[in-house]
């Protein structure tokens, strides 16, 4: 019984860690690195708020953080 309440235990811990939100600067760093992968030459990538996001293309969202209250837009740029 004790190895099933500890199971339980450490199961719970390792979800909030999974669920933790996302700090906005680290997701962006990590998605202008795929972007950089893909060699496209110009691009903006900038974090605005939910409600500013909806105003975007939502093609161009790219990603959420900050439990969902922040967005990170993407925008090629044409040269």
């Amino acid at each position: 019984m004790k190895r099933i309440g500890l199971a339980i235990l450490c199961s719970a811990l390792a979800t909030s860690v999974f669920a933790a939100p996302k700090d906005c600067e680290e997701l962006r760093k990590e998605i202008e690195v795929k972007i950089q992968a893909n060699a496209v030459p110009s691009y903006t990538l900038e974090i605005v708020s939910k409600e500013e996001a909806a105003t975007h293309d939502v093609a161009m969202v790219v990603g959420s953080c900050e439990n969902g209250t922040k967005a990170i837009v993407y925008q090629k740029n044409n040269d």
